[in-house]
């Protein structure tokens, strides 16, 4: 586990679970679930990135130039959140406040390919701060299909925290509860759903009086209200994005994405 300080402001990153952020501690509080909490499954706990796809893959089956691809059914019978979220990953440089980590994209991943994170912990003398992530995906050889995102779970003392939150649509779901590409006004709430054309960055506010705001260049966000935390996932597409709205890496040419966890 490395962990990260700035100010009064501690931020844990076990780079043997897939580099995600295990603990995020604000005015002395914490602001995830922690892995204490949920047990051993790295689906349920932290701040976990997703590559080289983000979300649910319908039957964990693809097709490229005519070619089917089948994934590993991590959420049966759907394929979910990429490759990379429980590995470890090689750590490259770290100090006080950041650290940068990389690892490949597994063999059960179609391509050759790669993942690098940087995460940095970011503070004021006003109290202010930030925990910042960057991710990239690169391919290794031929062009492949390729999403980052991340999946955080938010909880306040073992409850969910406050959203504000407002976009302009939401991806109509099917009975399996994969996208069917088009796009409706948002519906009625606890949401497990992914938006586009948000309106302002999510805000997620706390019994104390903390507020988060989450902001990323990536242009989906999917919401998640299970009844003892929240998920606000900042998403570089829908889930099932290969079919419905699929964008390649190249050689030379990653994907990269940010996301941005602020508080005052």
């Amino acid at each position: 586990m490395i962990e990260l300080r700035n100010g009064s402001n501690t931020l844990a990153v076990d780079e043997q679970c897939g580099g995600r952020l295990a603990s995020l501690i604000v005015r002395g509080c914490e602001r995830l679930v922690t892995r204490s909490e949920r047990g051993a499954n790295p689906l349920l706990w932290g701040s976990y990135p997703m590559t080289p796809w983000a979300g649910r893959v319908r039957n964990g089956r693809f097709v490229l130039d005519g070619v089917e691809h089948r994934l590993p059914l991590r959420l049966p019978p759907h394929a979910g959140h990429g490759t990379v979220l429980d590995v470890p990953w090689t750590v490259l440089s770290a100090s006080r406040s950041s650290v940068r980590l990389v690892t490949d994209l597994g063999p059960s991943w179609p391509w050759p390919g790669r993942a690098t994170q940087e995460i940095t912990l970011q503070a004021d003398r006003a109290g202010a701060g930030a925990a910042r992530c960057w991710m990239s995906v690169e391919t290794l050889g031929d062009p492949f299909p390729a999403q980052v995102g991340w999946h955080p779970w938010f909880s306040d003392g073992g409850r969910p925290p406050v959203l504000r939150f407002a976009a302009q649509a939401m991806y109509e779901r099917d009975r399996s509860g994969i996208p069917t590409g088009r796009t409706v006004a948002p519906g009625a709430r606890p949401w497990d759903d992914c938006f586009a054309g948000v309106v302002d960055p999510p805000i997620v506010r706390y019994r104390d009086g903390l507020e988060l705001l989450l902001s990323s260049d990536c242009d989906h966000w999917v919401v998640y209200e299970p009844e003892h935390a929240l998920c606000v996932e900042p998403q570089s597409g829908p889930p099932n994005g290969f079919t419905l709205l699929p964008h390649l890496v190249e050689p030379g040419r990653p994907l990269s994405r940010t996301f941005v966890i602020a508080w005052d």
